[in-house]
């Protein structure tokens, strides 16, 4: 995920998992044999009572490189988006954009982001079952247009180790209050199945996980899969 030389973007939301994300990278970047540096970026996207200041100060303090951004995409999504319907996608939407170009102008060669194994999965979910697509975050992706590298340095990591380690940290967590009043949201019920799933079977979520690296496509129907694997994209028997 690193390489020689990296600038690295480090989004910081004030979550518990961005918070372990930059704690973790900086200890890691002191051991490594070579030079990479690390800016903690925030966004303040607008939202009432935002403490941007506060989280300034703490990483400052910290010692972190740090980059503030602010761009009011609050209101664009209470606006866009009908009443009843989750923020969550355009909100995404509109903060990856910004941090994208930001990126760019600072001359990052990367941008970490918090996302972990728990992520990962449900998002594996969410797209089966309400995008009719097999897929979810990989730990290192380009961006479509090229210009950026996203690196996930939580990937392994499950969610329950992040929150102890959150608490064992004294993160000063700041929550959303954007979403996190709204109670449909697709990524709160399929958390929800999968700890009911999980209660009757404890090795539900390292199963998923597991499968992410054991794809099987000759016992799956995209047939350019299949071709990308050298195999007939009919038959799935190698060429």
């Amino acid at each position: 995920m690193l390489e020689p030389n990296d600038k690295v973007m480090v989004a910081v939301s004030g979550g518990k998992d961005s918070f372990a994300m930059l704690c973790l990278l900086t200890l890691l970047v002191r051991k490594l044999p070579f030079p990479v540096s690390l800016v903690a970026c925030n966004l303040d996207q607008g939202q009432p009572n935002f403490p941007a200041k506060e989280l300034e100060a703490y990483l400052r303090t910290h010692g972190h490189e740090v980059c503030m951004l602010s761009q009011d995409t609050y209101s664009v999504v209470t606006e866009k988006v009908p009443a009843g319907k989750t923020y969550c996608s355009l909100c995404s939407r509109l903060r990856r954009g910004i941090l994208y170009n930001s990126a760019v102008k600072m001359g990052c060669t990367k941008i970490a982001l918090g996302h972990h194994r728990d992520d990962m999965i449900e998002t594996l979910m969410l797209n089966l079952l309400y995008a009719g697509q097999l897929k979810s975050m990989p730990p290192r992706l380009r961006s479509d247009d090229g210009r950026n590298v996203i690196v996930r340095p939580l990937a392994y990591c499950a969610e329950a180790d992040l929150h102890s380690y959150a608490e064992e940290q004294k993160f000063p967590i700041i929550p959303c209050d954007l979403c996190g009043s709204q109670e449909n949201l697709q990524r709160k019920q399929i958390k929800a199945l999968l700890n009911e799933l999980e209660g009757q079977n404890p090795k539900i979520r390292s199963n998923m996980f597991a499968a992410l690296s054991r794809v099987r496509p000759t016992h799956l129907l995209d047939t350019n899969v299949r071709e990308a694997m050298g195999l007939d994209p009919v038959t799935g028997e190698r060429k």
